[in-house]
């Protein structure tokens, strides 16, 4: 039996307005409007998971993956095009994205948790799972902004990979912090994927991580879908390309 749909993406289209620094120094001496060029980050990509399903975004950098993530999350809204949750809770993880810095880490995994749909309530319920995992010690009480980005991203990751919702995107933050959490955080995730109601979409640049976490992969070009399909023949496809 087919496997329920879990997220939809049709037809993202995502353009940014970027200013040259000339065009900005030109419009302040001449008191005219700057020039606007207007760059397109997603180019017509679409794409639908099944509950359970694990997908990995490739592609060069500047190739559109933290831009979809960003989309799905709801942080950017597309020009074009739909994003359909199915009613899922999504909840994203990346470095430099969802905390307020003059708060603590512990009034931060509260702020955080609430952003993702979950009760004061439930947040605190979870709170001393979260912190035990993060292992942050006295850090856990001072302001985010005078952590590193190392515990930054232990943080985040704790609060995600706990409270769990139904649609994870991971950008390349199981790269970020020591060995020891590397490991830890590594194989949350994939006790989190294998119990087969998380969908997950997962940016990294790491092929070894796309193929043994991943049930897909959709390779990103110039912000339009180049190949999606089965992991090791679009990890392999991909690879060749970027050798030459």
């Amino acid at each position: 039996m087919e496997r329920e749909i879990a997220l939809e993406v049709n037809n993202i289209w995502l353009r940014y307005k970027c200013l040259s620094s000339y065009s900005i120094k030109k419009s302040l001496l001449r008191l005219k409007k700057a020039d606007t060029k207007v760059f397109e980050a997603l180019k017509g990509v679409s794409f639908s998971l099944q509950k359970g399903e694990i997908l990995g975004l490739v592609g060069k950098n500047g190739s559109g993956k933290s831009t979809m993530l960003r989309a799905i999350a709801g942080i950017f809204s597309p020009d074009e095009g739909t994003i359909d949750l199915h009613g899922n809770t999504v909840s994203l993880l990346s470095i430099g994205v969802g905390f307020q810095r003059e708060l603590t880490g512990r009034e931060n995994i509260v702020l955080s948790g609430m952003l993702l749909g979950f009760s004061e309530e439930q947040v605190r319920s979870k709170m001393d799972e979260i912190i035990e995992f993060a292992a942050l010690g006295e850090f856990i009480d001072m302001p985010v902004k005078t952590y590193s980005s190392g515990m930054h991203s232990k943080l985040a990751f704790s609060i995600v990979a706990i409270l769990e919702s139904d649609i994870i995107l991971v950008d390349e933050v199981l790269s970020v912090g020591d060995s020891k959490f590397k490991r830890k955080s590594y194989n949350k995730m994939k006790q989190l994927i294998n119990d087969q109601n998380h969908t997950v979409v997962i940016v990294s640049h790491n092929p070894d991580t796309i193929k043994e976490l991943c049930t897909s992969v959709l390779w990103l070009h110039d912000g339009k879908v180049r190949m999606i399909g089965e992991t090791n023949e679009v990890v392999n496809a991909y690879e060749d390309f970027m050798s030459k």
